[in-house]
């Protein structure tokens, strides 16, 4: 179908170009490119790819918009605040291209859905923040033979590349297992520039549409590294691994399989019986030990000194989780300990290694202090 006049008025910068003429625009109305996640990758993603023209954009996020979200999404707006964020996303996306069909999916991605949401699109865009989805939509992708867009941001680091296989790596090819639990802080507990996703998700969107139009290199092959702080980037070769489970020579992963184990929880499950089963108080539990105990009580609060000074519970110790093991003499085996971060994984790890180093008296406390500012004393702030 030909190009109206208003498509020919709104694309003219496109048209213009040799690159992409009326040819390559064409490809570009006729795309259909899923987004996995409708956050601070996926808002300039949704932003600039309709923009641009793609025809159809898939959106899967199934989390709702919150105040910390506003600093970095810029898809979503404040009184979009405690709307779906797909729905969030669906109007914005609207209101800048009328044309773009949206299909909005307000589920959480899982091994018995993914193939399914993923079977009508051209390619997959990933702006998740977690391992076991990155890990699904790569095995996913492999299997529907679907090119992939990967992203990642931390503070001012970021990373993109893309996966298409059989021409070169997968996910699993440059990180075969992810890290332990706990390892990697997620951007809610370590922070993120809120600039960055905009640079990332935008170099994302470029290869995108490359991709379609079929015109220059693409970073098949290449992870390419950014750090703003220093504005500098880096380029990675990464190749094929011919013993890669998923997509070597001679895959063993064959089907979807349950990611949330592989990424953590029976991990997990194999360090605490290391250590002796976790134990756990509510915020509400150690409401009342503090303001019914006697006997000495210590609350270690494992977070960053930058989180400290937003929050804190009155005479809680401060020692970050990256300095517990140097700093542990500085503690009392014979104390009652309850640790807390922000949302209970720093802190349960915490507990792991004060086990590790003797600590028997030493519990893990559900929820952080998220879960206090919520329940016990909402004047607090959330962050």
């Amino acid at each position: 179908m030909p190009l109206t006049n208003e498509q020919i008025q709104r694309y003219s910068r496109h048209l213009i170009m040799p690159e992409v003429g009326v040819d390559g625009q064409e490809k570009l109305l006729q795309a259909k490119i899923l987004l996995i996640g409708a956050g601070g990758l996926g808002s300039p993603l949704g932003l600039y790819l309709s923009a641009a023209g793609v025809g159809t954009l898939g959106i899967v996020d199934f989390d709702v918009v919150d105040f910390s979200n506003l600093q970095r999404q810029i898809i979503h707006r404040t009184e979009d605040v405690g709307r779906l964020k797909v729905d969030s996303a669906k109007e914005r996306i609207s209101g800048i291209n009328p044309e773009t069909t949206v299909n909005a999916y307000p589920t959480k991605l899982s091994s018995d859905n993914i193939l399914d949401i993923l079977k009508m699109y051209d390619l997959v865009i990933d702006g998740t923040d977690n391992f076991p989805t990155r890990y699904l939509v790569n095995d996913a992708c492999v299997f529907a033979k679907k090119p992939l867009i990967y992203g990642s941001i931390f503070r001012f680091d970021g990373q993109v590349s893309v996966f298409k296989t059989p021409e070169g790596p997968c996910y699993r090819c440059l990180y075969p297992e992810p890290p332990p639990p706990g390892m990697v802080p997620s951007c809610a507990e370590g922070g993120v520039l809120g600039i960055l996703p905009g640079i990332i998700g935008v170099m994302q969107a470029t290869e995108a549409i490359k991709i379609i139009l079929e015109k220059g290199e693409s970073l098949v092959g290449r992870l390419l590294l950014f750090n703003a702080m220093e504005m500098r980037f880096r380029e990675v070769k990464i190749k094929r691994d011919p013993d890669c489970p998923v997509c070597g020579d001679h895959p063993t992963v064959r089907e979807l399989i349950d990611y949330d184990q592989f990424c953590g929880l029976g991990r997990g499950q194999e360090s605490a019986s290391e250590t002796g089963p976790m134990e756990e108080v509510t915020v509400q539990e150690l409401k009342n030990i503090l303001d019914a105990s006697g006997k000495k009580v210590t609350v270690l609060d494992v977070r960053e000194p930058e989180e400290y000074s937003i929050v804190h519970l009155a005479d809680s110790k401060l020692i970050p989780l990256g300095t517990l093991p140097a700093r542990v003499n500085e503690l009392d085996t014979a104390d009652e300990i309850y640790v807390h971060c922000k949302m209970g994984g720093r802190s349960a790890r915490a507990v792991r290694i004060l086990k590790g180093f003797g600590f028997k008296k030493v519990k893990n406390v559900q929820g952080g202090i998220d879960a206090w500012a919520r329940e016990i004393d909402p004047t607090l702030p959330r962050y």
